[in-house]
């Protein structure tokens, strides 16, 4: 699915992060900096990066 606008935890905005996180993710950048560059600190934001599978292509293939 899609990344979540807030952080189901603790409400912080973090979609707008999501974007440079995949990006760096893609090349090879460790994901613990990537998240202390971003300014992610709480474990409930940072779980959501690491743990969120982008699954919307195969969920709604038409476009």
């Amino acid at each position: 699915m899609m990344i979540p606008v807030r952080c189901f935890t603790c409400g912080k905005v973090i979609a707008s992060s999501w974007e440079e996180f995949k990006e760096r993710r893609e090349n090879n950048e460790d994901p613990g900096e990537i998240l202390d560059d971003l300014n992610i600190e709480r474990y409930c934001c940072r779980r959501i990066f690491i743990a969120h599978q982008d699954l919307i292509d195969e969920i709604a293939p038409y476009h």
